[in-house]
């Protein structure tokens, strides 16, 4: 019942806007005077995707092909953020089959999931058939957006824009709290674990092994120079 949301956000969007509207009509069919000098309301207005703020250039790219999203918290990060089950990797079919990794806190009764989507850019969010109130953020220095979709109070996401045509999305939902946590509060949480994501996006490869294989290199002059 949580699943994620990404899988075609504008469908899902544009029927609860379509579902929004039939009740509307309904509502207003029923409502109509029948007194000639009443004059009929006018029609209430179809719900609109927020439109954002323009958003900041993203400082550079953070590529995402070939990234696994079961790597990009650390067990370090996962302690942090209250993640006490091991990852779950998957793929978002509506997103051309973006990994995903999902993550849980059993205590708290709440889950993450990240997609690294390859396939589009955050615009999807804010076109004019996305339905819903996208607000801007910085994410680490990188533009972001809270999403939430009217009618949906057990998830929120934030998308983070990472290169042309590519964007991180993170989903964070209630997993059967009592009472569930109010939908702010899950915004909270996905702007954390995707301000964790990008930092390890960021972060260089290690290379543990470049420092042990020059060693030889730099004692064998010594070695010459005692013979």
């Amino acid at each position: 019942m949580h699943s994620s949301r990404s899988t075609g956000a504008r469908r899902l969007s544009a029927l609860l806007g379509l579902s929004a509207l039939t009740l509307t009509g309904c509502g207003l069919w029923q409502s109509s005077p029948t007194a000639a000098t009443a004059p009929p309301h006018p029609p209430s207005a179809p719900p609109t995707t927020s439109e954002a703020a323009p958003l900041p250039p993203r400082p550079f790219e953070l590529n995402l092909q070939d990234r696994d999203p079961c790597q990009l918290l650390t067990q370090g990060q996962r302690s942090e953020l209250g993640f006490d089950r091991e990852p779950q990797p998957d793929s978002e079919a509506g997103f051309g089959n973006a990994a995903t990794c999902s993550y849980r806190n059993t205590t708290a009764k709440v889950g993450a999931r990240l997609a690294l989507i390859t396939t589009e850019g955050m615009s999807v969010w804010t076109d004019d058939t996305a339905q819903v109130d996208a607000t801007p953020i910085s994410v680490d220095g990188f533009p972001g957006l809270v999403i939430k979709t009217p009618g949906l109070d057990l998830t929120c996401n934030v998308a983070v824009d990472t290169a042309e045509g590519q964007h991180l999305d993170v989903l964070y939902r209630d997993d059967g709290g009592e009472p569930p946590p109010p939908v702010d509060q899950l915004c909270e949480g996905a702007k954390r674990v995707a301000e964790e994501a990008v930092r390890s996006l960021k972060a260089p490869p290690t290379s543990a092994t470049a420092p042990s294989e020059s060693a030889p290199e730099e004692m064998s002059p010594k070695s010459d120079s005692g013979e």
